[in-house]
């Protein structure tokens, strides 16, 4: 054997040992993607389904105290991950309906959106911030872009409706942490105004910034029987 056709087979030996690496590779790449797209996706949909039945089956019941007021709404009583209120996006699609959980955790959000631990609670005087995966885990958050001021977001409780209306749009820092204040960005001032804040990665497939969006109440409805909020009518 020469020494050219050595050569040649040390280079059709390499060759195809980077063509089966490449290959290996690709199938990784894509067994991930196929887990992150899809996997997650059925777990947190079989999630949804647990946590909607337990909320009609704890609604169905008495309440444990007199329903009160709009806003007066007491979270106490629920652990990290429980379903606390369902969000509606109507403006998106009628799919577009999730069970909020209580905390923001990886683990909480693996389950749905999560509602920040200390904002306000649904329909109350302050800041509800309420965050979200865009990808992967259902990702309840992914067309939070398409949200524009007037649209509607409604929230739903054991005893009330509150519909709000989206103000406006922003993107931020992961780190702006402001965001969660009660006056949103201006630490320490007394809220007046009942606010929904919306967050979500920005962009999609990437944690490099923050999409937000703001939103002001409209209206409490009290619930009852046939009673629906007119932005979910004809759902």
């Amino acid at each position: 054997m020469t020494v050219v056709e050595t050569a040649g087979n040390r280079l059709r030996w390499l060759l195809r040992g980077l063509g089966q690496l490449l290959i290996t590779a690709g199938v990784v790449v894509l067994l991930f993607c196929v887990y992150e797209l899809k996997v997650t996706n059925l777990y947190t949909e079989q999630q949804q389904k647990t946590l909607d039945t337990q909320l009609a089956r704890e609604w169905a019941a008495p309440p444990p105290s007199p329903v009160g007021k709009p806003g007066q709404v007491h979270l106490a009583a629920f652990d990290d991950g429980a379903g606390i209120a369902r969000i509606y996006l109507p403006t998106l699609g009628r799919d577009q309906v999730h069970v909020v959980v209580e905390g923001v955790t990886h683990e909480d959000l693996k389950k749905g959106p999560g509602h920040y631990p200390g904002t306000a609670v649904p329909g109350a005087v302050g800041n509800m911030v309420v965050s979200g995966h865009r990808t992967t885990y259902g990702a309840p958050f992914n067309r939070l872009d398409e949200l524009h001021p007037g649209d509607a977001v409604v929230l739903e409780t054991r005893t009330f409706f509150y519909t709000y209306r989206v103000t406006g749009t922003t993107i931020v820092s992961p780190d702006a942490l402001g965001e969660t204040d009660p006056v949103p960005n201006h630490p320490g001032q007394v809220a007046t105004q009942r606010l929904l804040t919306l967050t979500t990665c920005n962009p999609k497939y990437s944690a490099r910034t923050r999409l937000v969006v703001r939103a002001l109440l409209e209206a409490p409805l009290a619930k009852g029987k046939g009673v629906v909020p007119p932005a979910l009518q004809g759902r």
